[in-house]
């Protein structure tokens, strides 16, 4: 690959990454809640024994779940940019790593 596209490439990952994290940040904070309501929510279950409130604390613990795979998937996702972006580092000639 051209040097040109290997730094632009790199810029595109570096991005991606910075972005990611962001998300990531808000999506592990919203986890927090997410968590917190769940367990709430399992707790009136367990008092109140109601149809409803095993609905509620299905549906938090589903809302929780699934906040938790995202954040999973975004791991993932930084985990490569990264990868990806240290290997088109090396490609690099010494003289254009800044």
């Amino acid at each position: 690959m051209r040097q040109a596209a290997l730094e632009r490439r790199i810029r595109e990952l570096q991005l991606r990454v910075r972005t990611a994290r962001e998300e990531l940040a808000i999506l592990v904070e919203q986890i927090e809640s997410l968590a917190e309501d769940a367990e709430e929510a399992r707790v009136r279950w367990l008092v109140a024994e109601t149809p409803s409130a095993q609905k509620e604390s299905s549906d938090a613990h589903r809302h929780l779940d699934l906040a938790q795979r995202a954040a999973a998937v975004l791991r993932v996702e930084i985990d490569q940019c990264v990868a990806d972006r240290d290997r088109y580092l090396h490609e690099l000639p010494v003289s254009a790593r800044k």
